[in-house]
């Protein structure tokens, strides 16, 4: 797989499967009590995440859950949530606060951002995955925007990649570009790392 068109295929094929799972919306349920699981006892308390697109996993029903835990903890600071928005100038994404019926608009691409929020800096990263593999490495859509952010972030935050079972791919190389994910959640659990 060292061919871009290889990879534009794998992409377009691992998308086309993601959205014609009969049984998405179960397997979305198990993978927001993974990450819901996963998240009890982190020291986070700002972290980055994703609008869903194309049939990704939808992160925000899991995190707004956590914000909420957190106010009911008592907790001295309080837990912020950060929505990618793309910085044109240098193809790479800071995080705006996000919260339920925060006003929204469209970025250049159509997906949602928060408009007119606070930047926050998150310790903590979800990323989508359209596809990902051994070592903890994602197959994104291809813009490089997540690479290019993590490589310019400080410090930089703990990157948990998110997917569907269906999304692995044993034969993934990673690009010297790529950054492994610190870990990888699915619908079964953690997945990497392994043991």
């Amino acid at each position: 797989m060292d061919k871009p068109e290889d990879k534009t295929a794998l992409r377009k094929r691992l998308v086309e499967q993601r959205l014609g799972l009969p049984d998405r919306l179960q397997r979305a349920d198990l993978l927001q009590r993974v990450m819901r699981i996963w998240l009890v006892g982190r020291p986070d308390v700002s972290i980055g995440a994703y609008w869903p697109i194309k049939g990704e996993f939808d992160p925000l029903p899991a995190l707004h859950r956590w914000k909420e835990d957190g106010e009911l903890l008592d907790e001295p600071q309080l837990r912020r949530i950060g929505l990618p928005v793309v910085d044109k100038l240098h193809k790479t994404l800071r995080f705006h606060a996000w919260f339920p019926g925060c006003p929204m608009e469209e970025d250049a691409y159509g997906i949602p951002k928060p408009k007119d929020t606070e930047v926050i800096v998150p310790t903590l990263l979800f990323v989508p995955c359209v596809g990902y593999g051994p070592g903890g490495y994602r197959l994104g859509y291809g813009g490089g925007f997540y690479d290019r952010t993590l490589a310019k972030l400080e410090p930089r935050p703990y990157t948990v990649g998110l997917g569907f079972t269906c999304g692995f791919v044993p034969e993934l190389e990673p690009e010297a570009h790529d950054f492994p994910l610190d870990a990888i959640l699915n619908d079964n659990g953690v997945v990497w790392p392994i043991g």
